[in-house]
């Protein structure tokens, strides 16, 4: 009787077709099945060739082009069914490699449309719906975290598959986990939260107090609406204004502010130092003890840090105003200062500037000078890599903020320098040339110049997308800065829109993505309020413009 698992797999291999590897099969059928047999006959088997087994299959026709090879089709018997099933149990009592290794020697004797058949045939088997199997294994939570990472259109998209991807997205609360990503990536999303009020229903644990999934889904387009409206009044220049008067007791003008979601800080040509009340607009303190002008601030959540034109630097309490601190150094006015991380740099009319380490408020050491400039050094800005600093000698100073050492200087401004922003790679200066450069720090090269300013540009802050700049004409302008840092894209089309409200020199300013806080000459801080906007460019009043509350059923 002929043994099946006698049969050497080197025979299988060296047919040209399922055909004859079935003569094969039917010629040694008719060997005997002992084993002693076997090994006597095993080397004519190999000496046997295969191609004497079976009819051929191919015929070579010639051709206008050549040979081609034309695969006739095996003609159609009886036993065919008989044969089939004993290849198939033969191949049953094979290991998965030797299967394997069959069908890819069997797959490359096949001419190309049959290829293409076993392609189709597989691509379904191949397919497996994970999100809907993985929880029928008990890993919910992997395939809410694999959904998890989709955007929004995805999301969406994923929703429809079948009701078993619904229920994961809805069980998982993706809407909510979608929008918390937003919120803790992009300042907007997070400004958003907060004044709309749907921040309380984000990054808490699934409570009795916590929306449905469907409240995040409905959510998130308005959202998006709300985010395309306030783009679209910076872009046209839609605001609510709102004025606060300093009321400055003896000579006028607000040299510097800074602000945040409850208060503004300003520094004041009369020697003060004012702080008001962002919500009512009215004044809460005022700190006094300078002998001049306040030139420059900054404060954080514990101190306020103000130089002036008595040339002293001081400390105070922010709470208090009581005063810890006062550090005196330079000959001349302090023009400018900025502080983070244990380290404050401040620049003087003195022309240098003076690096100090700030252990605590009352601990506060000068590490190094900084001498290069050959005029009176305006602005300075620093980071972890450099300290970066503009002058009235119309150059700008790049020092290492580790070894306080010289690196480069940025030359292009005609006249001198009043204005500086650093941040990455990039640095946005000012001029009383008029002019706005953006430099790359690294290479020291001018990207481009911004020219619209009809006067000294006073003022510059820059985002993620734009330049907002003031100037001693009183305006102040928005800067797509995207688009300026792409050379390609023509001069006119940078300047997005120019606000005037103010009658007198830009001082300083401050923004964020929803609101322009400026102080001027005039004595005056302007809001300009870009979010709380009603359709025809009124106010809508100091209250959120749109909130989005759950009710519980």
């Amino acid at each position: 009787m002929f043994c099946i698992c006698s049969v050497p797999r080197s025979l299988w291999l060296g047919c040209s077709s399922v055909a004859e590897s079935l003569c094969a099969l039917r010629c040694l059928q008719s060997i005997p099945s002992t084993r002693a047999h076997n090994q006597n006959t095993s080397g004519m088997e190999s000496q046997t060739p295969v191609d004497d087994l079976s009819p051929k299959m191919n015929t070579v026709i010639k051709g206008t082009n050549g040979p081609v090879i034309r695969s006739l089709k095996r003609p159609s018997e009886g036993n065919y069914e008989k044969e089939k099933e004993h290849c198939i149990a033969l191949f049953d009592q094979w290991s998965e490699a030797d299967q394997v290794e069959f069908v890819e020697r069997l797959i490359s004797r096949m001419c190309h449309y049959q290829h293409g058949h076993i392609n189709s045939y597989l691509k379904p088997m191949l397919q497996r719906d994970f999100i809907t199997a993985l929880p029928a294994q008990g890993l919910d939570h992997i395939a809410e975290n694999i959904l998890s990472f989709l955007d929004a259109r995805s999301l969406c998209a994923a929703e429809l598959v079948c009701k078993e991807w619904q229920r994961v997205i809805s069980e998982g609360m993706l809407w909510k986990k979608l929008i918390e990503r937003m919120v803790r990536t992009d300042p907007l999303w997070k400004g958003l939260s907060e004044r709309h009020q749907w921040e309380k229903y984000l990054f808490k644990n699934r409570t009795a107090e916590i929306p449905p999934n469907s409240y995040y889904h409905s959510l998130y387009p308005k959202i998006i609406q709300d985010i395309e409206t306030i783009e679209a009044n910076w872009r046209c220049g839609r605001h609510n204004l709102q004025r606060i008067q300093c009321r400055s007791e003896n000579s006028k003008g607000v040299y510097c502010l800074q602000y945040d979601d409850e208060k503004i800080i300003s520094g004041l040509r009369d020697n003060s130092i004012k702080i008001w009340d962002k919500q009512t607009l009215e004044c809460l303190k005022i700190l006094t003890g300078h002998t001049g002008s306040v030139l420059c601030l900054q404060y954080d959540e514990r101190v306020i840090v103000t130089g002036s034109s008595d040339s002293t630097v001081r400390v105070w309490e922010v709470t208090t105003g009581e005063v810890l601190n006062t550090l005196i150094h330079h000959n001349e006015a302090v023009l400018h200062l900025r502080f983070a991380n244990g380290l404050m740099v401040t620049c003087s009319k003195d022309r240098s500037i003076a690096v100090w380490d700030m252990a605590s408020p009352t601990d506060i050491s000068l590490r190094r000078v900084l001498v290069g400039h050959r005029a009176a050094v305006n602005v300075v800005d620093f980071d972890d890599k450099y300290i970066v600093s503009a002058s009235g000698d119309r150059t700008i100073k790049v020092w290492s903020t580790s070894t306080c050492e010289f690196v480069r200087t940025l030359n292009g401004h005609k006249r001198g320098i009043a204005c500086l922003q650093y941040r990455d790679r990039l640095v946005v200066s000012g001029s009383s040339d008029n002019t706005i450069r953006l430099w790359d720090i690294e290479c020291g090269a001018c990207l481009r110049v911004l020219e619209g300013h009809e006067e000294l540009v006073r003022c510059i802050r820059f985002d993620n997308k734009r330049i907002v700049s003031g100037a001693y004409d009183g305006q102040i302008k928005v800067w797509d800065l995207q688009a300026a840092l792409d050379p390609r894209a023509p001069a006119s089309t940078l300047c997005l829109r120019t606000l005037v409200e103010h009658s007198g020199r830009v001082f300083r300013l401050q923004f964020d993505e929803f609101q322009i806080i400026s102080s001027s000459h005039d004595d005056t801080i302007l809001i300009w309020d870009f979010l709380n906007v009603s359709a025809n460019g009124q106010s809508e009043g100091r209250s959120p413009s749109r909130t989005y509350t759950y009710i519980s059923r």
